[in-house]
């Protein structure tokens, strides 16, 4: 299973348009970014792959990373940066099966399924299969099980993706919170490879309008605000569920230039196999 990191930015993305802070000219200056996030997972076996999440930034990460083209993908969830890059399979593909959560949402009334079938309607290569949390289902011969994280006021979802062949196995925490589900993080658990939510660090929450919440015992912020983890949260979840290795995602700008590049941050174009 070979795990390209195509997006590893938030919403904004790094270097963000029009910034020029010290960590956005240090990107520009190092040739690094994070695009918006996507996450590319070939099945070396079945010689297919599959794609989580469509960044609007799709066309540019895949003709920058030549992975290939995703036989069938995975929504986490209806924001803009994760999904409306769905748009590109227009004259790219000419079929794709697309997974997404059946759960009602009580903010829309819909699923991600229906969302994503109600706003894409007019893609014909389009098939969305409505898929039941914390039960795997096959794609791409491997094993993908959706699980329910903390991402108000939408419903949003994590996944573990196992090679049931080889054993190996991602986990991602998807967009979150540090209050991930007790019977979420069960299936999150043991992964060869984590990518968790690390939006900013801990000191960053006293400029956040809420502040942080989840605090270790020491005080320290787990949350930002409600909707991400911050860096320090998301070591404490790898922690947690015993990851044999790290990498941080979704993150923002805001990251101090000293720290903004540093371990176990991730920029665009990691590849690992696992």
């Amino acid at each position: 299973m070979r795990v390209t990191l195509l997006g590893t930015g938030d919403t904004t993305g790094t270097p963000t348009v029009g910034c020029d802070c010290d960590t956005c000219t240090a990107a520009r200056e190092r040739g690094v970014e994070r695009t918006r996030f996507s996450v590319h997972v070939e099945n070396e076996r079945v010689d297919e792959s599959l794609l989580i999440d469509f960044s609007p930034d799709f066309r540019y990460q895949f003709l920058r990373d030549d992975v290939s083209l995703p036989d069938a993908a995975v929504i986490t969830h209806v924001h803009f940066d994760h999904l409306d890059g769905l748009g590109n399979v227009f004259r790219v593909l000419d079929s794709l099966e697309v997974y997404a959560a059946d759960e009602t949402d009580p903010q829309t009334g819909k699923s991600v399924a229906e969302t994503v079938d109600d706003d894409y309607h007019y893609l014909d290569p389009l098939t969305v299969v409505p898929t039941t949390p914390l039960e795997p289902v096959a794609i791409c011969g491997l094993e993908v099980t959706l699980v329910p994280v903390d991402h108000p006021p939408l419903v949003c979802y994590g996944l573990r993706v196992e090679d049931p062949v080889t054993g190996a196995a991602l986990s991602i925490t998807g967009d979150t919170s540090y209050d991930i589900p007790e019977a979420s993080r069960e299936v999150l658990a043991d992964p060869d490879l984590l990518l968790a939510d690390g939006i900013v660090p801990a000191d960053l929450c006293e400029y956040h309008p809420i502040g942080g919440r989840h605090e270790d015992s020491e005080g320290v912020p787990r949350t930002f605000g409600t909707k991400h983890m911050t860096r320090e949260g998301a070591l404490a979840m790898a922690d947690e569920l015993n990851a044999d290795r790290t990498r941080l995602v979704h993150l923002a700008h805001y990251y101090p230039v000293e720290e903004a590049f540093e371990e176990p941050l991730a920029v665009d174009g990691e590849e690992y196999v696992l």
